[in-house]
């Protein structure tokens, strides 16, 4: 058992580091938090780099257990919705929820990513060492080595947490140790992102919402920034017509815009500045096995699951992480040979569920969302919902607005369809035997 005076090393003070530490602080452990950048909070954001968040239930769950959603909360803007812009035609509203008060909420990584910063660095026991990148690990004795602008520097841990994110540089080190086992599935498609401000001091397009253009093989969403700026990301192929490779002109890219976005050129008054100089990011989904080692060192978030950004649940699903973490020291009495392969267990089945909904996500956000007959669906979803309330829920509902498990969510669902197949196929009997009868009076008559 660790005791508690014994310092834990988290790499990496993103979301999860952060937060992380938050927990293990209040535990009562020393923190060390290493971060490979210089502190965000006093540098400018790389351009292009700002993807905003989807706060959800599983988030702000995370962030009440430490006081800080009401702090967070006052920066989000709400968003009831999806709002769909066909190439023609007015815009479509969806909501989420089937009585439509329930909401996503836009928020700013890099504004959440400082506040929990201040958080932990307000906490006692907590140091923030930034400039400082893992190049060495010792997962038996929890030596550590890093890079810095001074040069070498060594240190110690009695536990390793990587939270380092996708490219995770303790999954790295375990892996050439060859200690765990990894996949990297990238997609063919990558991200960019775009920029529209604001409209006369005032929101271009309504903040109520996700906005969403869907063009069958690509798309764009917007999400509403405090500042009533829109800030926008395209999920284009690569390579292929259409792609970010196709476009290599000021005029090209005005011309595709003009075809596909017609009702974004007047908005975006820096968008050909902005396509050209905001770099295009990876999309992918990382496995691994096993998360942890030792019992001494151990990863979670993206370092350990990531996944693609399609349904809003990268960063809840790490902070959900880190509440099943301080769950599973708690029952096995702060014992982290224990507590390390327990969480594990309780979280593997559900990473890898959100992995596959993710990846469906996409294709139903870039596709679907316009079809009459999904908008058929979810109009008969909300309809259940509010015929059988408590009973039937949607898995949009139990993804963002529950923090039931993500693995169980799936079994649910498919318990749900199972049940409305049954009902609609007994239903179709019924008519049909109707039909029948009235046919067969008829012919008697």
């Amino acid at each position: 058992m660790t005791a508690r005076r014994d310092e834990i090393a988290i790499i990496g003070a993103g979301l999860a580091g952060c937060l992380a530490a938050c927990f293990l602080a209040r535990r009562g452990y020393p923190v060390a938090l290493y971060e490979r950048r210089s502190d965000p909070r006093t540098g400018t954001a790389e351009r292009g780099r700002s993807i905003n968040l989807a706060l959800s239930e599983r988030g702000l769950d995370a962030l009440r257990r430490i006081g800080l959603a009401e702090q967070v909360m006052t920066d989000a803007l709400p968003m009831r919705g999806r709002m769909i812009h066909p190439v023609e035609g007015e815009q479509q509203f969806q909501s989420y929820s089937a009585a439509g008060d329930r909401a996503i909420n836009s928020i700013s990584r890099g504004a959440l990513n400082n506040a929990l910063l201040d958080e932990a660095a307000a906490l006692p026991g907590v140091r923030i060492v930034f400039d400082h990148r893992l190049v060495g690990l010792d997962p038996i004795d929890g030596t550590l080595s890093f890079e810095t602008p001074q040069g070498p520097v060594a240190a110690k841990a009695s536990v390793v947490l990587g939270a380092d994110g996708a490219g995770s540089a303790v999954r790295g080190q375990l892996l050439a140790y060859g200690l765990l086992d990894e996949s990297v599935d990238f997609l063919d498609y990558g991200y960019k992102e775009l920029t529209i401000p604001a409209l006369g001091g005032d929101f271009a397009l309504d903040p109520d919402a996700l906005h969403i253009w869907p063009r069958g093989t690509s798309m764009m969403i917007a999400l509403p920034n405090p500042d009533r700026s829109f800030t926008c990301t395209l999920f284009w192929p690569n390579e292929g017509a259409g792609s970010f490779a196709a476009l290599d002109s000021p005029a090209a890219i005005e011309e595709h815009f003009a075809q596909h976005y017609p009702d974004v050129i007047p908005l975006a008054p820096n968008l050909v500045d902005d396509y050209q100089h905001n770099p295009v990011g990876v999309l992918g989904t990382v496995r691994c096995t096993p998360w942890q080692v030792y019992g001494k060192v151990g990863l979670l978030g993206d370092a350990a699951h990531a996944i693609v950004p399609f349904y809003g649940q990268g960063a809840n699903c790490a902070f959900e992480d880190v509440v099943e973490l301080d769950r599973c020291l708690d029952e096995c009495a702060d014992d982290w040979l224990a507590a390390l392969p327990l969480f594990q267990r309780r979280r593997q089945e559900n990473a890898e569920a959100i992995a596959t909904m993710a990846l469906t996500n996409f294709v139903e956000m870039r596709d679907k969302v316009a079809s009459p007959v999904f908008q058929l669906r979810r109009r008969v979803e909300h309809a259940l919902e509010r015929a059988l309330p408590g009973r039937y829920v949607s898995q949009y509902e139990l993804v963002s607005f529950s923090t039931t498990g993500y693995a169980e969510v799936r079994r649910r669902v498919r318990r749900q369809h199972r049940v409305l197949g049954a009902v609609a196929g007994g239903a179709a009997l019924l008519l049909v035997g109707a039909v029948g009868a009235a046919l067969s009076r008829g012919r008697r008559g």
